[in-house]
């Protein structure tokens, strides 16, 4: 099961651009709670701790709480130059809420899969899968194991054993996961464009 994250949140006193900026440039974040039919509650988290909780991996899918109020992260804006997060929304939820959480995919038992060993390579269409859980039990990861799995096989979500009373999100596909593909083949074009690229290398050296 996922770990719950504590996080320290004060309460905004003012919205607005400029008021953002200016816990911005105090090292705090500005944040959102919203949900449960109650009004929406502004508040501020500090910078350096949620980072931390965003580089654990499993921050989406893990339950927060924010001063006793037990809460899911639903999206996170992000500076377009500097990747510093901006602001977050996190979604009120009771202890067994019915929630959708995206959960990781890991790939194990790579050296027991026959089509690896004979060059094929593992083509991972979905990382995550999208869950309906209760709150109380979100898994951190989906593990699929590829033992005994060959060239042209495909994972599909009916192939995977999905945690106790969890469910895919998407109900009317039995949709692929990951398939593992023959080996790349070199064209005609890639070894063309090798034998070109090494030839403007021995240029340069030349030069």
């Amino acid at each position: 099961m996922s770990d719950t994250i504590t996080l320290a949140a004060e309460t905004r006193d003012r919205a607005g651009k400029g008021a953002s900026r200016s816990l911005r440039r105090e090292g705090r974040v500005p944040a959102v709670i919203y949900g449960q039919n109650k009004e929406p509650a502004g508040i501020h988290l500090e910078e350096k701790e949620l980072v931390k909780a965003l580089m654990t991996g499993h921050f989406f899918n893990s339950v927060v709480m924010l001063n006793g109020e037990r809460t899911l992260p639903k999206d996170v804006a992000f500076h377009p130059v500097t990747d510093r997060p901006l602001h977050v929304d996190f979604l009120r939820i009771g202890e067994h809420s019915t929630v959708t959480v995206a959960v990781p995919v890991v790939f194990t038992d790579e050296e027991e899969s026959r089509g690896l060993k004979q060059g094929g390579v593992l083509n991972i269409t979905r990382h995550e899968v999208e869950l309906v859980v209760d709150a109380a039990n979100i898994p951190a990861e989906l593990t699929i194991s590829l033992k005994g799995r060959e060239i042209g096989d495909s994972i599909h979500i009916s192939d995977v054993t999905l945690p106790k009373g969890a469910q895919p999100a998407i109900e009317d596909r039995d949709f692929a996961i990951a398939t593992i593909v023959p080996p790349t083949v070199p064209t005609a074009a890639d070894v063309a464009a090798d034998v070109e690229a090494g030839a403007a290398g021995d240029e340069t050296a030349e030069g």
